[in-house]
């Protein structure tokens, strides 16, 4: 599974790739977790708002950072 956090680099773009990460590794979801900087891939998935989450290509939230049940359930699908 290919997961990426959309994001510049703000307070709540590191808290959601370190919850992500976290989730991954405490429930043995085998995942690539990948941080992305660059504002043309934001567009290419049509978000505007960071940070956001995307897992297999398809964008699952933007905006904010979502609940840890939500991302278990997106990783876990």
């Amino acid at each position: 599974m290919k997961v990426e956090i959309l994001g510049v680099g703000c307070a709540k773009c590191h808290k959601l790739f370190d919850l992500v990460n976290d989730i991954v590794k405490k429930n043995g979801i085998d995942a690539e977790v990948h941080k992305v900087e660059d504002i043309k891939v934001f567009s290419q998935y049509n978000v505007f708002m960071t940070p956001a989450l995307v897992v297999n290509g398809e964008v699952k939230v933007a905006g904010k950072v979502p609940k840890e049940s939500e991302i278990l359930k997106w990783l876990s699908s």
